[in-house]
């Protein structure tokens, strides 16, 4: 059977950096932070009292206020980009077979706010089990994938993926595989988290994996960076419209790009660490470029993981000059999470999306807050510090690698007829 080609044909984002996919992508390209002090709860006792959030979000300006009630902060994200792809897509009931288009979408952990506030609700009453009726729908993970689905009537494949921080990635390969085989045409896929809460910010805490430097939270995420001390959070959803070419232009949709492939793979090393020779990292690398029919030289840009912690950046260092050789000083490197932060499971989605701009702007963003070199880090590497860089950008791998030793690649491409 002769595999389908895949392409994008929609993109919806809300991101720290803006609330729709021109005002991310703007942010980006011009290297700003999206971080600040928290305004979701008081952090006066924790160690780590910024993030990067969505700012002045408020639901009901994209939902009746009822139903933004009945949801989690991350199915209200989920549900808001997935309006802005399908409409970016142009899908509409009359020029789709809502029976072959799917949901696939991910994330790292779902309704934790919802958990949080109706635990604790119980924990300080009497003892008498009053809880929401929505609490489990609220709080668990596939509800975003079940939400965009009965909210489009969209009846194809529908499920949700969960691999920590390569959660979404994995939901576009899904996606990817699902179309190119040809059991769907159309797949909404992408991720969404909303982790900005006393429970996930106390726990990242308690990992020691947050940055803590509070009195500067504009320059806090650092990848690559000697004085990098810890991932930055984010929160926010990113959505792709995936769909086969061939039933893309039988409608007349425009297209981004081309997806040309993905990979996965574990460490099998440690359940936060990576591996030091960052081994998971290089094998998913080549299993992208496998499943693309490419080789390293093909490559123009990496939108790495580049959390800004002291050991992942090294690892996946490692790896790239292990996979590309003497390409990876020919290469583009950025790491968007200095300007986004780490967006967990929505994380993939977000930096796919970014690649897909900079295979169709020609721009490559840049990885901000730089201003020392690391001794440990190879100088002639370019990570595209601090201001963004234009070169042709005919194929871009996103990388994202998840607590558990997850690891994920995906490959997009300019479309060429």
């Amino acid at each position: 059977m002769a595999l389908k080609r895949v392409v994008v044909t929609g993109l919806g984002a809300l991101t720290p950096l803006g609330k729709t996919v021109d005002e991310y992508w703007q942010g980006l390209a011009t290297g700003v932070s999206g971080c600040d002090n928290i305004t979701q709860f008081d952090t006066a006792k924790f160690k780590t009292r910024f993030a990067c959030e969505v700012k002045n979000f408020e639901p009901t300006n994209y939902l009746d206020r009822k139903e933004a009630r009945k949801i989690d902060r991350f199915t209200q994200f989920a549900l808001i980009a997935a309006d802005e792809a399908v409409k970016d897509a142009g899908i509409s009931k009359e020029n789709v077979d809502v029976d072959r288009v799917g949901v696939i979408f991910a994330s790292g952990i779902g309704g934790i706010l919802t958990f949080q506030e109706e635990v604790s609700n119980f924990a300080l009453g009497d003892g008498t089990p009053r809880f929401n009726p929505f609490f489990i729908p609220k709080m668990i993970l596939d509800i975003a994938a079940g939400q965009i689905s009965m909210r489009y009537g969209f009846r194809g494949p529908n499920y949700a993926v969960v691999s920590a921080c390569a959660s979404s990635t994995n939901a576009i390969i899904d996606s990817y595989d699902t179309i190119r085989l040809n059991k769907a045409d159309i797949i909404i896929t992408g991720g969404s988290e909303a982790v900005i809460c006393a429970a996930g910010v106390g726990g990242f805490n308690a990992m020691k994996a947050l940055s803590e430097r509070n009195d500067s939270p504009s320059t806090a995420s650092r990848p690559f960076d000697k004085d990098r001390d810890g991932f930055v959070m984010g929160e926010g959803s990113g959505v792709l419209v995936v769909e086969s070419l061939e039933h893309a232009l039988a409608r007349g949709a425009k297209i981004y790009c081309e997806i040309a492939g993905g990979g996965a793979s574990a460490d099998a090393h440690h359940i936060t660490a990576p591996h030091p020779e960052g081994l998971g990292a290089q094998n998913v690398m080549k299993v992208a470029l496998k499943d693309a029919g490419m080789q390293p030289e093909d490559i123009d840009y990496i939108n790495v993981h580049g959390t800004s912690t002291p050991l992942g950046d090294i690892a996946e260092t490692k790896a790239i000059l292990n996979v590309f050789g003497k390409h990876a000083y020919d290469l583009n490197i950025s790491s968007t999470k200095s300007m986004t932060g780490h967006c967990l499971g929505a994380a993939g989605a977000l930096e796919a999306l970014a690649c897909i701009m900079a295979v169709t702007k020609d721009i490559i963003p840049p990885t901000i807050n730089h201003f020392t070199d690391d001794p440990d880090l190879d100088p002639k590497l370019n990570f595209t510090f601090n201001k963004a860089q234009q070169r042709t950008v005919n194929a871009a791998l996103s990388n994202t690698f998840g607590f558990g030793g997850h690891n994920a690649s995906v490959i997009v491409k300019k479309y060429v007829a």
